[in-house]
């Protein structure tokens, strides 16, 4: 009896921070260990909601609203989390709408996070939280009150799959001064391909993906301390997202993109990105002054000249690149095989002169591949043996897939026979499913 008196005598501040630890549920439930206890639940800073299909009614949002009403003080942390097993109910968007307004009139809100596995087809108002510092969204569709004021505390702004006007879309930035991380992933303006330009001050992680149709200008007209950005735009072929790689505005569109995060030290490109640069007329004419690593794709079934031209001028565009990472993807028929070796032979298993980056920085290169197969990844990883000349590190990864012992022994047998310029290089081949290594 004396532990349990002691135990509901904890400090106030105490009594909520392990109700913070408890799901929802069972915080509830402490209301029947003693008076002290009895509905302190209600003062929680915090509530994380998920539905499952045993939780899932007609009537989930509507509980969650109430719920949250229930709570007597500002709700801090907000995170809503609804995977829909069946049709939205009727009415559910409204209390949606209702739930965000009420976080609004509680006041203090820094971190919400609304999840929805499907679209919402009803627009989301999201009214000024001056307190907010965090706001991820998922799958629903967004709009900016009249009179909207920005949010002047937000540091972190993820989107994915979020429907939103470019006029809210831009005014959502502007007004967003604070930003240090910006992820936008497969959002789309309704009716238009997405057009933004922003500054932000203080910005350092920029993630930009979605298919090309959706995007008709991506600009950052100043980040001075942005130091990672990923640009993982893709081409989708179906239907009205059919996009056409001849076309120029397409190539100017990514040229205007990259050129303006040339200053990050870390940069990770999509496959397509570096299709696009094929269509440009080279040399580039930008440096990545600051750029220590670099991460791509390179799909070898639609390697072509104008794409191994581009990924050369690519490297030199980087002089103090020091790691690099490149995913070679292989879906190509045996029968085509032969082609792609000996077109990728001719480009690029040779003496190349001005790599300012091969020839004094890049000390690491990482080749991963979902199989491995010898024929198709050979040419790119005696590329970087020659030119390479103070290469410590080539790590070839077998990522994921059934793995083929029978084929290391035959890889290591064409690495030996390469010409290795770097005295000081190792080559290791390693298995991440089964954490092994073979040097």
């Amino acid at each position: 009896m004396a532990d349990a008196d002691r135990f509901s005598s904890l400090p106030f501040e105490i009594k909520i921070h392990i109700l913070t630890h408890l799901e929802i549920k069972d915080a509830i439930r402490t209301s029947i260990l003693a008076r002290s206890w009895h509905h302190l639940w209600t003062h929680l800073p915090c509530l994380y909601l998920c539905n499952t299909r045993e939780t899932l009614g007609n009537n989930w949002i509507q509980r969650a609203y109430h719920l949250a009403s229930s709570l007597q003080g500002p709700i801090h942390w907000f995170q809503l989390r609804h995977y829909s097993y069946r049709l939205w109910p009727a009415g559910d968007s409204v209390f949606i709408q209702n739930l965000v307004d009420l976080l609004h009139q509680k006041g203090g809100v820094k971190m919400l996070d609304l999840f929805f596995d499907s679209d919402v087809k009803e627009v989301i108002r999201l009214p000024s939280f001056h307190s907010l510092y965090m706001l991820k969204l998922r799958g629903c569709h967004v709009g900016l009150p009249t009179g909207f004021q920005g949010f002047r505390c937000l540091e972190t702004l993820i989107m994915c799959f979020v429907r939103i006007s470019n006029d809210d879309l831009n005014l959502l930035l502007r007004t967003s001064k604070n930003l240090t991380s910006l992820v936008i992933s497969n959002c789309y303006a309704s009716g238009d391909p997405l057009s933004i330009d922003f500054s932000l001050p203080f910005l350092r992680h920029l993630e930009f993906r979605g298919g090309f149709s959706a995007v008709e200008k991506v600009l950052v007209v100043s980040a001075p301390r942005l130091k990672q950005a990923v640009i993982g735009l893709h081409y989708v072929d179906y239907g009205r997202n059919y996009v056409d790689y001849s076309s120029q505005n397409l190539a100017q569109m990514m040229l205007l993109l990259v050129t303006s995060v040339t200053t990050v030290y870390s940069l990770e490109l999509s496959f397509d990105v570096l299709r696009c640069f094929s269509l440009v007329a080279l040399p580039f004419n930008f440096t990545f002054s600051c750029l220590r690593c670099l991460k791509f794709p390179l799909n070898v079934d639609t390697v072509n000249k104008r794409m191994c031209d581009a990924f050369l001028w690519l490297l030199r565009s980087m002089p103090f690149l020091e790691e690099l990472t490149v995913e070679l993807k292989i879906k190509h028929y045996y029968d085509q095989a032969d082609t792609v070796v000996i077109l990728m032979k001719e480009l690029l298993v040779k003496k190349h002169d001005g790599f300012a980056c091969l020839e004094r920085t890049v000390t690491s290169v990482t080749i991963k591949m979902f199989q491995l197969d010898v024929t198709t990844s050979i040419p790119i990883i005696q590329f970087f043996l020659l030119n390479a000349k103070v290469l410590k590190l080539l790590k070839i990864q077998h990522v994921g897939g059934a793995y083929d012992a029978s084929v290391r022994p035959s890889m290591i047998e064409e690495i030996q026979k390469a010409e290795v310029t770097s005295s000081r290089a190792k080559v290791m081949i390693s298995d991440s499913m089964s954490n092994k290594c073979f040097v």
